[in-house]
């Protein structure tokens, strides 16, 4: 088993879910066997505009041939495995030095290698990523009470190395530190800001008063991914986890006939009756989340 990388964009050509599976041609088979059972970082190219870096972290579960597809295969990602860095990392810091090393040459310059869309990643190259991408400067904290989990490591330790990607990879799977780095991401994509009623509240303590909701629930398979969440209120949550609020396929709130007050719901929806959105589109709701909550959770 190995740590890779798997260059994915978000206008892809591939068939790819970051979430559950990417796309690749036979070319990259064995690169990606490698990583069988074990975690790959996504990356997104420099030329891609407002490109995210190396942007989450998924562990491989299976790699099969794709059956819509000959002479393709796909990387299958074990469910509740993704994770959307906190913080993407660039592919160089701002004094020009590349974080992942693997891709210079013996003169230190870019090489070929980091054209590759499947490729093996360093130990020392997947804990430097992880740990830039988990680290947050300023986290936006739960409104009440402190996870207290650090999200940096120390400094590296060449002999212990592999040892601390491997501790890096027992803090990927912390449900408490998953929903940290979840809140971060969706807070930030909705500028703290309710996708329901619309209301950006700071309380006294500069804490948001907003929540980060998964649409398609931890429970029933839904990932850590920012397309499956949505900042809400602590009120509006309630009644979305209940199926009391829930949303048409354009966005649009929808209000279940279950509801006691529905005069009262009403008034507390933002003007447009749709949801406020985030500009960038890969941070909007995916469809297929947003129908799971209609169909298994919304109170028709």
């Amino acid at each position: 088993m190995a740590f890779g990388v798997f260059i994915h964009r978000f206008d892809s050509i591939y068939d790819d879910t970051p979430a559950e599976r990417y796309q690749f041609p036979a070319q990259y088979l064995s690169r990606a066997q490698a990583c069988l059972g074990d975690w790959i970082i996504y990356y997104e190219p420099r030329k891609v505009r407002d490109t995210r870096g190396y942007f989450a972290v998924a562990k491989i579960e299976q790699i099969v041939p794709d059956p819509t597809a000959p002479g393709m295969y796909l990387a299958l990602v074990e469910p509740g495995s993704y994770l959307d860095f906190a913080m993407p990392v660039p592919f160089a810091d701002a004094d020009g030095q590349i974080i992942e090393r693997g891709v210079l040459n013996e003169a230190g310059r870019i090489s070929g290698r980091a054209q590759a869309a499947v490729r093996s990643l360093s130990p020392a190259d997947f804990n430097r990523i992880v740990s830039a991408g988990l680290e947050d400067i300023s986290p936006l904290l739960p409104r009440t009470g402190d996870v207290g989990v650090p999200t940096a490591v120390q400094e590296e330790r060449a002999p212990f190395i592999f040892d601390e990607a491997r501790e890096r990879v027992a803090t990927l799977v912390s449900r408490v530190v998953r929903d940290r780095v979840f809140r971060r991401i969706v807070l930030r994509a909705y500028d703290e800001r309710c996708a329901v009623t619309g209301l950006k509240l700071i309380n006294g303590g500069g804490r948001a008063e907003v929540e980060a909701a998964h649409i398609r629930p931890v429970e029933a398979n839904g990932p850590d991914i920012i397309s499956n969440g949505m900042a809400l209120s602590g009120t509006a949550h309630w009644m979305f986890d209940r199926g009391l609020i829930g949303f048409d396929d354009d966005m649009r709130i929808l209000v279940s006939r279950q509801v006691n007050d529905p005069d009262s719901v009403r008034s507390i929806i933002n003007p447009s009756e749709c949801a406020i959105l985030p500009a960038h589109l890969a941070s909007r709701p995916h469809p297929e989340f947003v129908r799971w909550h209609r169909e298994h959770r919304f109170k028709q």
